[in-house]
């Protein structure tokens, strides 16, 4: 189990809590002068998946942010969808008439990218890079409003770390229902398949994405591709890749424990469960803090501390939740806490208390 967890990486912890700052964006230098333009588009009242757009495009750039992406790949994130595109009907800026306004804002190549990244097919980006299209110089041969088109390398690697984040952000259980097969997805009747349609659904963490992101995070080691971006600290820095069917067990697995389909009495069959979920996957923080918690619970403080460790390293790397029921400040304050009981030796010995937990001063 140890291969399984993860050294905290305190210079990464920083970044991230400098992020828990809900102003933090508008503290950003570089990229505090373009929020005004778009919250004035009114993205905090647009529905958008587990929250509203402001949300989303927030949380695809503190991803990236926590990433260390060169600025245009953070403007790119803040700005993705701002024309629209085949899966978001949510036009805040005209791509006819106010392509010149956005390059004001944020510059030409900023503007270009955000502009290709609306009008190309995402699903056909990730669908010919799944079917071994990527070329020897890392170009990747698709097709633009219906016409052959090819992207460019360091394009495709800006759009594939772009993708990530994109998809880290706002994928659950929901639109694995709706999307089963992404991205060779079919459309199928909403009358017929309601129950999947029922906005938010139980809200699972997603079965199938997680290896997806990491194949694509693994792609950015192709020869032509490998040195145009920092490779995103997830996935041991994109080398490794989640086996589907490992992927959908550890997904179960954990989702039982949330459930309590397990002994109530005794906590040996649930301890065994997330460890075998941690085993299976790895690389998201949600199993290894809620085993962290377990240990704490025991007094077994040592191994407290790995976990919570490793849990607090994941969720300071992604920049967003696994676990969408709740958000990634709630998850990396808790984390911490968790983090912070372990190394002082202590946890509440009544549940009541548990209300009381808190990080304090060193």
């Amino acid at each position: 189990m140890q291969n399984s967890l993860h050294q905290l990486d305190t210079q990464q912890l920083n970044r991230a809590i400098a992020l828990l700052d809900e102003e933090w964006l508008q503290h950003d230098p570089d990229l505090g002068p373009v929020m005004p333009l778009v919250l004035g588009r009114g993205v905090g009242q647009d529905w958008h998946k587990a929250g509203t757009f402001r949300h989303h495009l927030i949380g695809v750039t503190r991803t990236l942010t926590l990433w260390q992406q060169p600025l245009v790949v953070r403007q790119l994130g803040l700005l993705h969808s701002v024309y629209g595109n085949m899966h978001v009907d949510l036009m805040k800026f005209d791509i006819n008439t106010e392509r010149g306004r956005l390059q004001e804002a944020v510059g030409v190549e900023a503007e270009r990218l955000i502009h290709l990244f609306c009008v190309i097919s995402r699903t056909e980006f990730v669908r010919e890079l799944f079917k071994g299209k990527l070329q020897a110089d890392g170009s990747l041969p698709m097709t633009l409003n219906g016409q052959p088109y090819v992207l460019a390398p360091k394009d495709v690697a800006i759009f594939i770390v772009t993708t990530m984040a994109d998809i880290c952000e706002q994928w659950y259980s929901w639109q694995d229902d709706i999307y089963t097969g992404y991205p060779d997805y079919e459309n199928r009747s909403a009358e017929v398949h309601w129950a999947a349609a029922l906005w938010p659904g139980p809200m699972r963490p997603t079965t199938y994405r997680v290896g997806q992101m990491s194949r694509l995070g693994n792609y950015l080691h192709h020869p032509a591709l490998k040195d145009i971006l920092p490779h995103p600290p997830v996935f041991a820095g994109g080398t490794q890749v989640l086996h589907p069917a490992e992927e959908a067990s550890a997904a179960s697995l954990y989702w039982s424990v949330i459930s309590q389909n397990q002994p109530l009495i005794s906590s040996d069959a649930t301890r065994g469960v997330l460890e075998q979920a941690i085993k299976l996957n790895p690389w998201v923080a949600e199993p290894q803090l809620l085993l962290a918690q377990l240990h704490l619970t025991h007094r077994n403080f040592e191994q407290a501390e790995l976990y919570a460790a490793s849990g607090v390293q994941l969720v300071s790397s992604w920049g967003n939740t696994w676990d969408k029921r709740i958000g990634w400040d709630a998850w990396m304050s808790w984390g911490r806490v968790l983090l912070q009981s372990a190394q002082k030796r202590r946890w509440p010995e009544h549940i009541n208390k548990l209300n009381n937990v808190a990080i304090t001063p060193d």
